[in-house]
Order: C-alpha cells, then structure tokens, then sequence
C-alpha cells in the first residue's frame, strides 16, 4: 500500500478528526522549538498489535507556532490507526506542514524494540 494510500485511510480511520491549529509568530529572531510527545501509541497493520514510540517535532517558525492542545489530540488519534512507522512520521511531517508555517521542520520517531530491533525514523522539510 502506498504511503498516499496510507495517509487516506489513516484520515478516515479517525472517529472524530482533530484538526492542527496554529497561532501566529511574531518573533525577530530565528528560535528553534522541540516538542516531545513521550506516549505515542498506534497500531502495527500487519498484526493489529499496539506500537508504542516517542514523536520529536523540531522545528523553526516563519509565520505560525503549533497550538500544543491541537497537537496532543491530533497525535492521540493515532492510536487506533493501523500505519507503518515510516508513513506515519511523513503523514505527521505533511500535517504540520500544512497547518504551521515553518523555514525547517523534522520529525523523528523512536519507536520500542520488537525482536531486538529498535526503529527510529526521520522526516525533513526545508523551506
């Protein structure tokens, strides 16, 4: 299944969409923020089993901030859906992308050890 794929049934899976919202940023100055989200839950699609990991957000604003409330109850929505670690950072990356505007962002998941294989992804977005 292809990552688009994923990302429309993934949109779909969720009962009740949260949407991303931002603020604006009326800074000077170039900041960069890390944000953590530490209990990251969603579902292996190949077993149904739960994968549990960490979501890092860094990213450096142009003209909008990230609404944490927004986002902790985006990323909850994740727990019921069946994704690939892989696509699941992306879709994350090109949902902030399209709700904040950022010069740089990356998203990175460390996701728990299954078989003694510990799994971290990344995904970047350059302006």
């Amino acid at each position: 299944m292809s990552c688009l794929a994923l990302s429309l049934c993934a949109g779909h899976l969720f009962s009740r969409p949260y949407p991303l919202r931002g603020y604006q940023y009326t800074g000077l100055r170039d900041i960069e923020i890390c944000i953590q989200q530490l209990e990251f839950t969603s579902l292996c699609p190949m077993t149904g089993l739960p994968d549990f990991g960490r979501i890092i957000i860094d990213y450096v604003p142009d003209k909008k901030l990230v609404e944490l409330k927004s986002l902790k109850f985006y990323l909850l929505q994740y727990r019921n859906v069946g994704i690939f670690y892989e696509h699941v950072v992306n879709q994350i990356l090109e949902h902030l992308i399209g709700a904040v505007e950022s010069k740089r962002m990356k998203i990175t998941g460390d996701f728990t050890a299954r078989g003694g294989i510990t799994p971290r992804v990344s995904a970047t977005f350059e302006k």
